[in-house]
């Protein structure tokens, strides 16, 4: 199709529609959200997302921002076609297998690592929850997302709680987790190691839950300035909201600390 050179003239001259701009705008709203998901909400969630932020906008309207812009949610359970399946750890078995509501404290913890954005850079998060109250025993930040981390976190469960029987600790594969240095400290503290499947969050549900509480009730929205500034604001959620106060529907609706209390009343330990 010809196009008479005046009429190209014509629309390159043309200004950049409302439409478009507000299209714009609300994909840097979107990517935003997206990223502090951990990349893994698709158009429905964000939807959600920008409702909170009181944007009016439908699904139809997200999901095509999205699709034009290659953003797409992580998958779950269902894989594409041509893709693999996670394939079973090989350092160590998937003991946990699923089994979240163990019936007393220290039998089961898993572990996990998160990142949250600031502007001097990457703060990696690592924690310990014990499965039994959903507390957090044990937690890290530091700037570089090594072994280190994750046994500094695992260090304070320790620390914590001083179990006296053998305890089944939980995490992905990750190489934190699969290297040398973690493998003998478990076997040193009389810790059981348990493995997911390669590339199946949902076998670490529950840590992975509590990022997604930390990101959705704290983080959101905001970029912090400092790492500093970055860690007081995750050991305040943690410390002072999340274990003392903040209710469970599998606890019962009490916060991890009063639900571990009630259970040691009823065993007259305090």
């Amino acid at each position: 199709m010809e196009v008479h050179p005046s009429g190209y003239y014509a629309w390159k001259r043309e200004p950049i529609s409302e439409k478009h701009r507000d299209d714009q705008r609300l994909l840097g709203l979107l990517k935003q959200a997206w990223l502090e998901s951990g990349c893994v909400y698709g158009y429905r969630k964000l939807t959600l997302d920008m409702r909170d932020m009181g944007e009016h906008c439908g699904k139809h309207r997200v999901a095509r921002l999205l699709r034009c812009e290659g953003i797409r949610s992580q998958t779950g359970y269902r894989r594409r076609s041509g893709g693999r399946g996670g394939k079973p750890a090989v350092v160590a078995p998937n003991h946990l297998n699923r089994k979240f509501t163990p019936d007393q404290p220290n039998q089961s913890w898993v572990t996990d690592i998160t990142y949250i954005r600031t502007h001097e850079g990457w703060l990696y998060l690592a924690v310990v929850i014990d499965l039994f109250s959903r507390q957090v025993i044990g937690w890290s930040m530091g700037s570089r997302i090594d072994t280190d981390l994750v046994l500094n976190a695992l260090l304070m469960a320790l620390w914590r709680r001083q179990p006296h029987e053998s305890v089944l600790v939980h995490s992905d594969q990750g190489c934190q987790f699969t290297g040398h240095n973690w493998q003998t400290f478990l076997r040193d503290h009389n810790l059981v190691s348990s493995m997911s499947r390669r590339g199946n969050c949902h076998n670490n549900a529950v840590a992975e839950s509590f990022f997604q509480l930390l990101k959705r009730e704290r983080i959101r929205r905001q970029i912090y300035l400092t790492r500093q500034d970055a860690r007081a604001d995750v050991f305040n959620y943690i410390e002072m909201f999340y274990n003392p106060k903040r209710r469970h529907n599998t606890s019962g609706d009490i916060s991890p600390v009063e639900f571990e209390k009630r259970y040691f009343q009823r065993l007259g330990r305090v």
